[in-house]
């Protein structure tokens, strides 16, 4: 089969795609013939700065054709998606069977990775700030694959206003198009009137600015893989951060996670919430994908489709 590996660290162009045998499934996994794979940022930085190559993870989308085993729900046929903490950048793809979640009937494979793994993260951040009705918002990264479902959550869970912030205001109009109210840039020399909650997926040098822009009280949730210090006076006037990661939810409060997937569909099926799409690339166009993200130049998501 086909996959996409990197034998060095660096930008995009270390992508070489390469043939392989067709994975086994172990115990508590599923073989799945992978129809859409979503990029992620952490994954693109991963490439860039470890010097240790190891497998291109991401979400996963296709058809279970084979599973390990001890699985008991997701048998073959079964259409699903989650995210490949393995190889993901392939033809087929090994799946642990906590995290898949069935697609549903009408759906596509593009719809199910910009949706599920991007809207868990966003929709359980949002949980973590503790955001109650009439709540200003903010959210970095706004047009990312997370952050352009973020945006459109705080809205759903009773924000009154949404700020986005971005790289570029080329981004605006694909924001308040969502239902965002301001845009403003990472270097403007403010993000405009205090928020009662953040949602930050970028970090480093924005953590400042992030903390900078709450209200006395306001809570900071952190969901990005870009490190960064917080200062102990940086959280004067009862300011608050929190860390946030999708897979200790998984492992440890399967019942909230399976909530969690329930919701997102419901919100699609009934319009209050729109994945969008970036652009499909093909699977051996992996490093013209990663130069999208590296560029932040994505509005909604990036997929590649082997």
């Amino acid at each position: 089969m086909r996959r996409v590996g990197y034998a060095r660290n660096g930008g995009p162009e270390v992508l070489e795609p390469e043939s392989v045998d067709v994975p086994t499934p172990g115990p508590g996994q599923l073989l799945v013939r992978v129809d859409a794979i979503g990029v992620t940022l952490p994954v693109v930085r991963r490439v860039r700065e470890t010097t240790q190559p190891g497998p291109l993870g991401g979400e996963i989308a296709g058809e279970v054709v084979a599973v390990g085993e001890g699985v008991t729900d997701c048998m073959p046929g079964y259409r699903v998606t989650g995210p490949c903490f393995g190889h993901a950048y392939a033809e087929y793809a090994l799946l642990d069977e906590s995290m898949a979640s069935t697609i549903p009937d009408g759906a596509s494979a593009v719809d199910a990775v910009a949706l599920v793994r991007g809207g868990l993260v966003a929709l359980g951040a949002l949980d973590a700030a503790k955001p109650e009705s009439g709540d200003s918002a903010l959210v970095t990264a706004a047009a990312s694959g997370v952050g352009h479902l973020a945006v459109q959550l705080a809205r759903i869970r009773g924000a009154k206003r949404v700020t986005a912030a971005v790289s570029d205001l080329s981004k605006t109009d694909f924001l308040t198009d969502l239902g965002v109210d301001d845009v403003v840039t990472y270097d403007a020399p403010t993000w405009g009137d205090p928020v009662d909650f953040a949602l930050d997926a970028v970090g480093g040098d924005l953590l400042t600015p992030a903390l900078a822009a709450l209200a006395p009280g306001g809570r900071l949730v952190t969901l990005g893989s870009g490190g960064g210090t917080i200062h102990a006076d940086d959280l004067a006037d009862a300011k608050s951060v929190t860390g946030f990661q999708i897979a200790r939810i998984a492992r440890e409060a399967p019942e909230t996670y399976d909530h969690w997937r329930q919701e997102l569909w419901q919100y699609v099926a009934s319009g209050q919430l729109r994945p969008a799409v970036h652009a499909e690339f093909a699977l051996d166009d992996a490093a013209a994908a990663h130069a999208v993200i590296e560029a932040r130049a994505n509005l909604g998501k990036v997929v590649l489709i082997p």
